[in-house]
């Protein structure tokens, strides 16, 4: 029975350790994000990403294909035929001794081999080639633009998350200041020193704060759902990141961020290429005003059975090499209409360039001034926050001296509260702007 007891105390002591100790080394398992580990992780994983490397390389293909305009083609074939009855010709001279004679077989199987190399195709097969070639240069830039969305989305994630953990830590602070004041307001009114109305205040005060609590829980938990959600992970996922929310001064002007953007934005790029693309396009059609030649060049083999070894009236085998030059020279003004069509596409093409920079230069002054409003913000902000401390320090003081309300020490709480969720509101929507300033811009690389 003493063994049985040990036992269990034993049994009891380890459970008990791993209870205190379960927290610390669950905790211990989260890892902390860096920034630049989050965006690694989200192109890493990112199902948008790889569609538009999909995109790269179906471009690439594509090209590839174009070139084999500029290369030979071979091409093959094997026939048999079978007539009636053998071919067979008639005498010139009709007499009555005509008797035809057999000049074929009834059986005829071919089998030939043709190499066909273009010559001159009025510039097509070039303009072809560069249609494909600036093609994949405008899906690498489309593949730039989304990696740069990524790279803004875990950016504004990231921060959004700081920002509800600093919002986490104002109701928690809150919430505290209210205890303990109600715990006064409590002390005063069992001495009979304040009426019960001054002390249901400071309860119902305290109420709202549990509920700015519940509700800063939850931001912070759906922050990081959608943190996890940009870099593809279970939306449960325990998540800690690097603590990085200060202030750091942004010294570019307007100017140079709207020159930077029209410089590198990768959709100005792939807009600028697809013109381009279009005036080769309108090559292409005008290709068809000129004739085409090619070089053909054939051999061939014929006989009577399957494996074509020629027959009493035909050679085994024969070839030939041969220049054709085609031109389609009327075709009820076709190739105009359709150069025509060309330039018409190449106008929208410069149009949509040209709205592509103003559509650019408008998202880079907006988030310019956003950056700037939230800049001017935090310092007010701090500042409110230190005027906001001492008047609640000494409404606090006043109202324990009994020459302040429960009133004023409640408001003076709310003051600092709202303070202090302004200034972390200021500081999370300050770097939340400059990312997607550098987005506007084109400078969110990899």
């Amino acid at each position: 029975m003493r063994f049985r007891g040990s036992v269990s105390i034993v049994l009891m002591s380890v459970l008990w350790m791993v209870f205190l100790c379960g927290p610390v080394q669950s905790g211990k398992e989260i890892p902390v994000l860096t920034l630049r580990e989050s965006i690694d992780l989200a192109l890493k994983q990112s199902v948008v990403i790889h569609s538009a490397r999909e995109g790269v390389k179906a471009s690439e293909s594509k090209k590839k294909e174009a070139f084999t305009g500029f290369l030979p083609r071979l091409s093959t074939y094997y026939s048999y035929t079978r007539y009636n009855e053998p071919p067979q010709s008639k005498s010139a001279v009709t007499t009555p001794a005509y008797s035809p004679v057999q000049v074929g077989t009834a059986d005829n199987y071919n089998w030939a081999v043709e190499m066909r190399q273009p010559v001159f195709a009025g510039g097509g097969i070039k303009a072809n080639y560069d249609i494909s070639r600036i093609g994949e240069d405008v899906s690498r830039m489309d593949q730039a633009a989304t990696i740069q969305d990524i790279v803004r989305d875990v950016g504004v994630t990231y921060f959004n998350i700081l920002k509800t953990e600093r919002m986490l830590g104002v109701a928690k602070q809150s919430l505290e200041q209210l205890e303990a004041h109600r715990n006064v307001a409590q002390q005063f009114y069992n001495a009979g020193v304040i009426p019960k109305n001054d002390l249901l205040q400071s309860e119902v005060q305290l109420a709202n704060g549990q509920q700015f609590l519940v509700s800063a829980e939850n931001n912070l938990e759906l922050a990081k759902s959608q943190f996890n959600t940009v870099l593809r992970r279970d939306l449960n996922t325990p998540t800690r990141v690097e603590d990085i929310l200060q202030y750091a001064a942004y010294t570019a002007g307007l100017q140079e961020c709207l020159k930077t953007a029209l410089d590198q934005r990768p959709e100005i790029k792939a807009s600028a290429l697809r013109v381009e693309q279009a005036r080769k396009a309108v090559d292409l059609d005008k290709s068809d005003y000129y004739p085409s030649v090619n070089l053909v060049g054939s051999y061939g083999r014929f006989g009577d059975t399957a494996d074509v070894q020629g027959s009493r009236y035909q050679d085994q085998e024969n070839w030939s090499v041969m220049a054709r030059a085609d031109w389609k020279f009327w075709e009820w003004g076709r190739t105009r209409h359709k150069v025509d069509a060309g330039r018409s596409r190449e106008n929208q093409a410069l149009d949509a360039l040209t709205n592509a920079k103003d559509q650019v230069s408008l998202e880079v002054k907006s988030a310019y001034l956003l950056m700037r409003e939230a800049e001017k913000r935090v310092f007010v902000a701090k500042k409110a926050i230190e005027q906001a401390e001492e008047n609640f320090r000494l409404n606090e003081e006043r109202y324990k001296e009994q020459v302040a309300t429960s009133t004023d020490v409640l408001d003076a709480q709310t003051l600092l509260t709202r303070a202090k969720s302004d200034y972390f509101n200021a500081l999370s929507d300050y770097h939340i702007a400059l990312t997607r300033l550098e987005r506007s811009m084109g400078n969110l690389n990899k």
